[in-house]
């Protein structure tokens, strides 16, 4: 039956893509009547279920007991106009420099279940509009794949990068003006509805209620793909279609999310786009940040004292050097803020949980480092996640010494149950990103 019901909705989702495809410049008026009892469902079984409850505190088990009765309820109101987004609850957790605080927010799970449904419905249609340049939040796409296509790029431009970071952008999104690109493209009087609601549905933070005129809740299911529409607007095709065919030389764009790169053969066109793009997002209600966005010469260096830069995208530091065969080739390494983030994380692990048994410790360090190489094990990455791996050894030798002096240990006992005990998972190249000619 499940295999079924996938089937289904697989096949309507394909129909939805050959339309948007045929018929790139039309507005879609009528796609929720895809959206029936099998489609919840399906949505239902691609919804996390062991995420944080909203503020109804259901989790998903609860609302599994009469899941059908459930969902037809959900798919009567949606559509009949009778459905109310509640409020998301607001937590935070840290943001890569460790200091600030991200907002999160997370939505009830029966909204987590529209919002599904609705994003595999219009997901389709923008699948076919949105261009190559963009990574962030998409089927069959990946930071490792941005992280290629920017080396690629880079390598063959060889002139000026635009490192763009954009201030609060999540929180920046204007609501008015998303609805207004939205009906370009989808005008369901049910979706578009529906999505006003999720915009309009406040924010819960500490039993305080409060609404925003502005921004996507980060957590909520169709978010990702909402700030992806509205970038794809503001950045994309602006990139593509006015700013491309007006340079003097070759030009690229990178971007995950609102973590982009431009790149341009010639200093001239570079400075050219750093003053308009200002401008461009301001007219959509976004902001650069000024103190974090420049324009960076990142070609072959010329000679010893020829002043190259370096390009922080996606947790690397991208930076021009020497191959294997002494080709010029841009490198990439850890970025030392996630460094340092990923073994203060490690520290505090190994400070609140010392009390475990080693065998315990040493299986939660296991994933811990597997999912540090799984991003970061990336050509020519090796020394950094070397150094990372010895240092997660002298930081697990140091918080076990202070369990007590009947667990103490000496450096050179240690090292001897790391080789033959509680073995870590020693340093390994998950991805590899240069071609074979390098």
């Amino acid at each position: 039956m499940k295999s079924i019901i996938k089937e289904k909705v697989s096949t309507k989702q394909k129909q939805i893509a050959l339309n948007a495809k045929r018929l790139p410049d039309v507005s879609f008026t009528s796609i929720a009547y895809h959206m029936d009892l099998g489609w919840l469902y399906e949505a239902y079984r691609q919804t996390r279920k062991d995420g944080a409850v909203g503020v109804d505190g259901i989790t998903a088990g609860e609302y599994e007991k009469n899941l059908k009765e459930n969902l037809s309820n959900l798919l009567d109101r949606a559509k009949s106009g009778r459905y109310k987004a509640s409020p998301v609850r607001r937590v935070y957790i840290p943001k890569g420099n460790g200091k600030e605080l991200r907002p999160l927010g997370i939505p009830t799970f029966e909204d987590k279940i529209l919002q599904r449904a609705v994003k595999m419905l219009i997901e389709p249609i923008y699948e076919q509009d949105f261009y190559n340049c963009s990574y962030g939040f998409r089927p069959n796409k990946s930071q490792h794949g941005a992280l290629q296509k920017f080396w690629e790029e880079a390598m063959g431009t060889k002139g000026w990068v635009i490192d763009l970071d954009m201030r609060k952008y999540f929180d920046s999104i204007n609501h008015k003006k998303l609805m207004e690109i939205l009906k370009q493209r989808v005008n369901d009087g049910v979706i578009i509805r529906l999505i006003g609601k999720w915009l309009n549905a406040g924010i819960m933070e500490e039993k305080n209620l409060h609404y925003n005129e502005t921004g996507t809740p980060q957590g909520g299911v169709i978010s990702p793909l909402l700030s992806n529409i509205y970038l794809h607007e503001v950045m994309d095709k602006w990139f593509i279609n006015e700013v491309k065919p007006r340079m003097k030389g070759r030009v690229y764009m990178v971007r995950f999310a609102d973590d982009a790169v431009m790149g341009f053969r010639y200093e001239k066109d570079a400075e050219r786009v750093m003053k308009v793009l200002p401008k461009r997002l301001e007219k959509y209600g976004l902001k650069l940040n000024l103190e974090k966005t420049k324009v960076v010469k990142f070609r072959i260096p010329l000679n010893k004292d020829d002043d190259i830069g370096t390009i922080n995208f996606l947790g690397f530091t991208h930076y021009w050097g020497k191959s294997r065969r002494g080709n010029n080739v841009i490198m990439k390494k850890t970025e030392k803020k996630r460094f340092a983030r990923a073994l203060k994380e490690i520290n505090e692990w190994c400070k609140k949980n010392r009390h475990l048994k080693m065998k315990v410790q040493c299986e939660k360090l296991r994933k811990k480092i597997q999912g540090h190489y799984g991003y970061y094990g990336i050509t020519p990455n090796g020394r950094a996640i070397t150094i990372f791996f010895h240092s997660v050894g002298r930081i697990w030798f140091k918080w076990v010494n202070r369990r007590g002096r009947k667990d103490s240990l000496n450096w050179e006992k240690f090292t001897f149950l790391l080789k033959n005990v509680y073995q870590l998972p020693k340093p390994r190249i998950v991805h590899s990103v240069y071609s074979a000619k390098l």
